[in-house]
């Protein structure tokens, strides 16, 4: 029988993943999920699994020391919200490399080249692994989980039209939802592209593609009209210099 850990800090997220993976290929036993990198090394010593897959933006051990710490024999796929690890680089050497929210297709294609492959080269993987961790851009927030009590949601950041924040949380609104997330704006604001998102106040960050004009007032300020959205949004003073050129 193959065997398989799941490394996942996401309870809901490693869920999933293991009941589509019961679906898809119910041969198939795991092992176990853990939540962060030791704990998967510790289990990965004990059970040997056949197959990993791993997160890479975890807390404390990321997926890609956990890789490189794996039994020799096990092969890896990384299922991550990311897609700046060079994706096509790692694709050569590890088994496969899915974006979340993983789909029952893609999904498929990966279980039957695990099927058909045995082997893997690991000294390859390592390989790319010391290069991209050496040599990384930086990498900008793609996916936010965003959800209230037990219900988690992930929300492409491509969606979001701004954020603005409140006393408990930040609200993430996209075109026809508000979504919340228990996040400071000012962290948000180092995870996102500053090419594609402007903070204009401080508790509004907005996705520049999305202002349709700026009108400025009499003290500076200015008041922006959105594409896909109707209320518009105030910036302060601070942040005027932004809309000089536009």
């Amino acid at each position: 029988m193959t065997t398989a850990l799941i490394l996942e800090d996401e309870p809901l997220l490693a869920t999933q993943l293991r009941d589509k993976l019961a679906l898809l290929w119910p041969e198939l036993e795991i092992v176990g999920m853990p939540a962060e990198g030791r704990e998967a090394l510790r289990l990965a010593r004990e059970a040997e699994p056949d197959i990993a897959f791993l997160d890479i933006r975890l807390p404390g051990l990321s997926g890609l020391e956990v890789a490189s710490a794996l039994p020799a024999h096990t092969r890896v796929v990384f299922v991550t919200a990311h897609d700046e690890f060079a994706v096509e680089a790692f694709r050569a050497a590890a088994v496969d490399y899915l974006l979340k929210p993983v789909s029952d297709k893609r999904l498929s294609a990966t279980i039957e080249r695990l099927r058909g492959e045995k082997t893997q080269n690991r000294e390859e993987l390592l390989a790319l692994l010391q290069q991209i961790g050496a040599g990384a851009a930086p990498s900008w927030l793609q996916w936010i989980r965003a959800g209230l009590g037990d219900t988690t949601e992930l929300v492409p950041v491509d969606e979001v039209i701004y954020f603005r924040a409140d006393a408990k949380y930040t609200s993430v609104i996209t075109r026809e939802r508000e979504h919340f997330v228990r996040r400071a704006i000012s962290q948000l604001e180092t995870q996102l592209d500053p090419g594609k998102f402007w903070r204009i106040h401080r508790g509004i960050i907005v996705r520049v593609d999305q202002i349709a004009s700026a009108s400025r007032d009499l003290r500076g300020r200015y008041v922006l009209t959105l594409r896909d959205r109707p209320e518009k949004l105030r910036s302060s003073q601070a942040y005027g210099h932004l809309f000089k050129h536009m």
